[in-house]
């Protein structure tokens, strides 16, 4: 409320939205409200043996236990993209964290490459092997979820893409007595269009009782 007790959206001003009545898609509007975003950076490896990486901002946990991750790509004009396809073929993929000193790098694994050619030989990564799946993962990057396909919902022009965690890789760097410290993790967020945002401004709330 306003201090002389309206609504701070009661202002003539207001852009209003009826979703019904309009045209096209939502997706700036949706995508510039929630915000910041993680990003999963996801490495898949297709049937045929092509490493594919690339990063999906509708990110998030989906379930503690089982230990699910779920990130959503838009379907591209053919149906499927690369990355939930391979998902759905092999039952495997890898999510890596991005962190500031891979923020530029992560940009260039979103380029529109011919089919066939590997996003990290365009960005030149190193690649690591992983442990439980056959995807690599990022070997720069500082947590890395190994996950097996748990499931595939379609939802308008989106598809969801679960996966059960199997294995986790955590660099020393962002551990502290053998647990994630979240001061020790400069994630990158995803805002609107070509912004981002930094998590190294951070504060503390108390929860109440």
């Amino acid at each position: 409320m306003t201090n002389d007790g309206s609504s701070a959206g009661d202002g003539t001003d207001a852009l209003e939205i009826d979703v019904d009545e309009t045209d096209g898609s939502l997706y700036r509007i949706l995508s510039s409200a929630v915000v910041p975003r993680p990003i999963a950076w996801v490495s898949t490896r297709s049937e045929d043996g092509v490493d594919n990486l690339a990063p999906y901002s509708f990110f998030t946990v989906a379930s503690v236990e089982p230990p699910v991750l779920l990130f959503a790509p838009v379907d591209g004009a053919e149906g499927l993209k690369d990355t939930p396809r391979n998902a759905r073929d092999t039952g495997e993929f890898v999510v890596n964290l991005v962190t500031e000193d891979l923020a530029a790098v992560m940009n260039e694994t979103s380029a529109t490459l011919p089919a066939g050619e590997s996003e990290f030989d365009h960005a030149a990564l190193e690649r690591a092997d992983s442990t439980a799946v056959d995807p690599p993962r990022v070997a720069d990057a500082r947590v890395a979820f190994e996950c097996t396909l748990h499931d595939l919902v379609d939802v308008g022009g989106s598809t969801l893409v679960l996966g059960e965690v199997r294995y986790v890789h955590l660099a020393d760097s962002v551990t502290t007595d053998g647990k994630i410290d979240v001061e020790e993790i400069d994630a990158v967020g995803r805002l609107a269009g070509s912004h981002y945002a930094r998590t190294n401004d951070r504060f503390s709330l108390e929860r109440p009782p």
